[in-house]
Order: structure tokens, then sequence, then C-alpha cells
């Protein structure tokens, strides 16, 4: 059985291991300061909306994920004559509607795969397998890294589905924004009050940062501390603590909104390199996709690990 992979353009993780892996992005639409961007990973598109300086102004950029109808067509012209099943990973429900848009969309492609099957000379059903990784940006990475293992080793599209919730479910990830004020007129524009006026004003005067993560389909702030570079330290030394005692996939994400070169200057880096290197663990480090600058802001740092259930001190 040929199985397939889709994600969500939200799931950061590098264009290279996309490509590799045959892996199909589903894009996400961005509008900001009347200029219209085609968030599905490609490198070109990034550097685009980089180099218009827009990370000041992006606070009020709109998003548009793939709608029902976009997914649909994807998959009954592209993916159901390739492939008998295709796996298909989303950042989290409660952040995004891409999970809920494919789910919708798989009533339709079910009903009308076969004669494009018929005609592309495949036989036997077409199958969907719908994860919601309960995670954003480089913290979905863990799932998608693990997804391509259970697929190369040919398993069951049921395996790979149980293996990928379960990774889903016991990752962790983490954001370190640079700038708290966009960090809160983003929130403030989509309707959320996590982040309070006060917060942001005494973070921007102390220079004080939280350390973001998401588990589980929910987000909350576990740490902070002063500076984006001591945040960075802090960030990298507990992954590579995590890393030391043993990850349930051996994988590590890290995504930033900029330049990775600023990244691997970062102080801790080289520590966390070395830790990798030292317990077998992949490092997949990727620009940070528009719709995560736009969320998080340009220069923001997310990592992403699955582990066994701890508790994070920073």
């Amino acid at each position: 059985m040929r199985i397939g992979l889709a994600i969500d353009a939200a799931c950061d993780v590098p264009q290279a291991f996309i490509e590799a892996n045959g892996i199909t992005v589903l894009p996400i639409a961005v509008n900001v300061d009347g200029q219209r961007f085609v968030d599905d990973r490609a490198p070109a598109e990034i550097a685009r909306f980089i180099e218009r300086n827009l990370g000041g102004r992006s606070h009020s950029a709109e998003t548009e994920p793939s709608s029902v109808e976009d997914v649909q067509r994807l998959f009954l012209e592209r993916m159901v004559g390739e492939y008998d099943c295709v796996v298909c990973l989303t950042i989290m429900a409660t952040r995004s509607p891409i999970h809920d848009n494919v789910i919708k969309a798989s009533f339709a492609i079910l009903k009308n795969y076969r004669p494009i099957r018929e005609a592309a000379g495949r036989t036997g059903p077409f199958l969907m397998r719908v994860v919601d990784t309960r995670n954003i940006f480089a913290g979905s990475g863990p799932a998608v890294a693990e997804t391509v293992r259970m697929i190369r080793e040919g398993r069951s599209p049921a395996e790979v589905r149980e293996r990928a919730a379960h990774v889903a479910d016991c990752s962790y990830g983490y954001m370190l924004p640079r700038d708290l004020n966009y960090l809160r007129s983003r929130a403030r524009s989509k309707g959320d009050r996590s982040v309070s006026l006060l917060s942001s004003m005494l973070g921007t005067a102390l220079d004080i940062k939280p350390i973001l993560r998401a588990h589980r389909g929910e987000t909350a702030p576990v740490g902070k501390v002063r500076g984006f570079e001591q945040g960075a330290q802090s960030l990298f030394d507990y992954a590579a603590r995590r890393v030391q005692a043993g990850l349930l996939v051996p994988s590590l994400s890290l995504s930033y909104g900029g330049d990775l070169d600023v990244m691997r200057n970062l102080p801790g880096y080289d520590a966390l390199v070395r830790a990798c290197a030292d317990a077998g663990v992949e490092m997949l480090e990727s620009p940070m996709g528009i719709t995560g600058m736009v969320n998080a802001g340009e220069g923001a740092m997310t990592l992403g690990l699955a582990s066994e259930d701890h508790t994070a001190s920073f």
C-alpha cells in the first residue's frame, strides 16, 4: 500500500525534509498591508515576506487556511490517483479551522474518488487518516517526523495514525517571542486577551520575555526570563536535558522567524547540537513559516520535542 503524507503549512519542518519525503503542504493565504502571500513553506515566499519588512504591521494580518473546497480539489486532483492512503497532520484544532476543514472535505473526497483512481489505473479503496497534532509550528515537528518514519517502515494506515496520535499527545512545543507588544497586538486582533496590556508594558520596559508552551491543544506561559538571549539559553538547556533523558521520537524541531544563522549563534545552541549528536537525535531546523511569523512576530523562536510527561521549569 502506498501511503502519502500531507501537512498544514503551519507545521514548521525544513523544506528539504518536505521534498525528500514527498510531503504535500496544505497552503495558508496571508493578507497583510494590501499584499498577499501564500504560505506553502516555500523558501522564496518566506524570503519575500521578510524582505518586505512587514513585521511591525503583520499583527493585523488575515490568514486563510485551506478551505473545505481547496482540500477537496487538492486530494481529488493530485493525491487519490497517486496514493492508496493519505495521512494528514494539522496544527491544533483549538487554534485553526484547518483540522475541521479536512474532516469535512474527507466526506466528499471519499464519495467521489473512484472514477479518478480508475482513470489513474489504481484499484482498491482510497483511505484518509486525519490527525490533530495538538501543537503549533515546530511543536508539530515530532509527529511529522514519526509519521514519516512509520511510512518508511511500511506500517499499516491504522498503525501510522495510532502512533502519530500518541506522539501528538506527548509533544511539547515552546515559543520564545522577541516582541511582547507585537504578540499582545496580534492576540487582541484575534480576540485573545491572554497577554494583558500591563504585562506587555512591563515586559517591554524590563525586557522580560515569556516562554510559552503548547501541549495537548492548549497554550500557556510556563516561565519568564530577562532578555531574548537568556530565554534562548534557558530553552536550549531544557531541550538538551530532555534529549539526555531520552525522547519518544529521535527528532527535535526548531524554527526561527528570520535568518537561521541568528538562531545558531544564540547562547546554548552549540551545547544542544552536541547533546543531540551524542544521543542520535536528528535536528530539524527551518525558517518559521509566514503564518508563524504573523502570529508570533519576526525574530521569534519555536522548539518542539516528544517526551514522557514532565514538569518544565524555567
